[in-house]
């Protein structure tokens, strides 16, 4: 599938080999092709559901825009990768992630402060947090740095939470029916059945398709995962290819948003709830936006009070690959937060230290890492901004440039400068060495084309305005999105923060967060040809 750098320790395993090979575009193919063979109302037909990541609009877009006189957005592409699901496959729900991540966002957020008071409060492995969004880097940390799970956020994926919003809320607002045959007599059900619905996302990694096959986001009860199928912005540029889909081409109303949507065979119900908020645009970066998220949020608090807004300065070491963030009182002069953009492995191996050495945790291999107690140095926080000042957050990506320059992503062609004989399984020419992947050269290989991942960049921001925080309404369907889907008895009030009953909040726990454990890993210091 591609040739790809993964974080050292945090090479695949032969046993998720198999799993990244059981899913690709031919396994989608092949899926539908079955499923046509049964009729719509029965009890083997499911629903064929395809989200797509933005950072893979982007790709795709800036990919178009390449070779055309005409600017090519990520909505054009979406509605463009909608009219070929719809016209050529029969699949006729496609949506964005970007109100999922919009929902990872808001329950980050909130595990953000439940840290701060744990950390308050004495708990050890509580700050900082670390984004967990990044397969890659939880597949390291899990093999490698397991003294670090601690720090890393519980909070799902985007591209999880959309497997929750597709499978336990769509799912229970079409209220599917189906029949079931007990003591030889037939009967219809109207339950939420989650395995009744076939989830394909599209994503800019391939570490994504590791991600999806975690137990943790398998539903035992119905033998369904969240997300069925990942397949990544090149494979499903091959599909489209493969079924001469010119994706160049425009489509019909491209610059509208997305119409309600008819309901699947066998719906009923009349909130059917199956638009949702399309290319929702979060201020920060092109990884999901979490460290700026949080900082907003820290902001927005500190205003609460009548306080004067925080000054925030920024500091790029080496590259802009490692930035730190500090939010300051300008009264007092005192840090109130301080956080980090830490992309690529060579960054990532320094953040571990530095987390180690300021929580005080002895940093190793494996499950050798631990809390280390009086032996280590914990590094207090200063009170104003002199001295040493701990991290309260880190937004963690495993890939050089972030995920907009995911391993799955297209990569700029030239043929003129590559050896026609060498291709991918995605029908792309490759210079490996070019696209900085050198099996033998160690963590100092360059990654991707530079100039090409700034082009993508600069289109993944095109129609959105990155300095717009403002979600209000989207905020309030998200809300009542999570009183629906987590059975509250309280009314639905207007912030995600807002806590509901007991049974809910343990609900929504369930469906938005998950957990880690240290895995010893099966090969050690290698770059494996995936």
């Amino acid at each position: 599938m591609c040739s790809t750098l993964t974080t050292r320790s945090g090479c695949i395993t032969s046993a998720e080999s198999v799993l990244i090979t059981m899913q690709s575009h031919i396994q989608v193919l092949d899926f539908l092709a079955e499923n046509a063979t049964h009729e719509p109302t029965s009890q083997k037909r499911k629903i064929p559901i395809v989200s797509i990541a933005p950072q893979s609009l982007a790709s795709l877009a800036a990919a178009v825009s390449s070779s055309s006189t005409t600017p090519v957005t990520p909505r054009q592409i979406l509605h463009r990768t909608e009219a070929f699901f719809n016209q050529v496959l029969d699949v006729n729900y496609v949506y964005d992630t970007t109100f999922a991540r919009h929902l990872s966002l808001l329950e980050h957020t909130r595990e953000f402060w439940e840290r701060k008071t744990q950390s308050a409060n004495g708990v050890r492995g509580a700050l900082p947090m670390l984004a967990s969004a990044c397969p890659g880097w939880i597949c390291y940390a899990e093999k490698t740095h397991s003294e670090m799970l601690p720090f890393i956020s519980r909070t799902k994926s985007p591209q999880q939470v959309m497997g929750t919003i597709v499978k336990s809320w769509l799912g229970s607002k079409w209220n599917i029916k189906w029949l079931l045959t007990f003591f030889h007599q037939t009967c219809t059900e109207s339950v939420n059945s989650p395995d009744k619905i076939y989830h394909v996302t599209v994503m800019p990694c391939y570490d994504k398709k590791l991600e999806a096959s975690r137990q943790d986001f398998y539903n035992d009860v119905f033998a369904t995962r969240e997300v069925d199928c990942v397949i990544t912005t090149g494979e499903l540029e091959l599909l489209m290819r493969e079924k001469s889909w010119d994706i160049s081409v425009p489509v019909v109303n491209e610059l509208v948003p997305t119409p309600p949507r008819t309901p699947p065979p066998g719906a009923s119900g009349t909130d059917l709830g199956t638009t949702l908020p399309q290319m929702i645009s979060h201020p920060g970066t092109s990884s999901g936006s979490y460290l700026h998220t949080i900082i907003e949020a820290v902001r927005a608090r500190h205003r609460l009070d009548g306080s004067p807004d925080l000054e925030l300065s920024t500091k790029t070491l080496r590259s802009a690959d490692y930035e730190e963030y500090t939010l300051t009182d300008k009264e007092t002069g005192k840090v109130v937060f301080k956080g980090a953009k830490c992309y690529g492995f060579r960054n990532l191996q320094n953040i571990v230290r530095r987390v180690g050495k300021e929580a005080g945790v002895q940093t190793g291999k494996g499950a050798a890492g631990r809390l280390a107690g009086s032996r280590a140095r914990v590094v207090k926080k200063t009170a104003t901004g002199g001295g040493d000042v701990t991290l309260d957050y880190v937004e963690v990506m495993a890939c050089p440039g972030g995920c907009i320059n995911g391993g799955g992503q297209l990569k700029r062609r030239e043929p003129t400068k590559v050896d026609p004989g060498q291709k991918d399984s995605e029908g792309y020419q490759r210079d490996w060495t070019e696209a900085g992947v050198d099996l033998g050269s160690g963590p100092g290989a360059r990654w991707g084309d530079k100039e090409w991942t700034k082009e993508v960049e600069r289109v993944y921001w095109m129609e959105r305005d990155p300095d717009d925080p403002t979600h209000a309404g989207v905020d309030v369907f998200a809300v009542n999105m999570l009183h629906e889907i987590c059975r509250s008895d309280a009314v639905p009030g207007l912030s995600w923060s807002e806590s509901m009953d007991e049974k809910a909040e343990a609900q929504r726990r369930a469906l938005f967060r998950t957990e880690y454990r240290a895995v010893e890993s099966e090969v050690d210091g290698l770059f494996v040809k995936w």
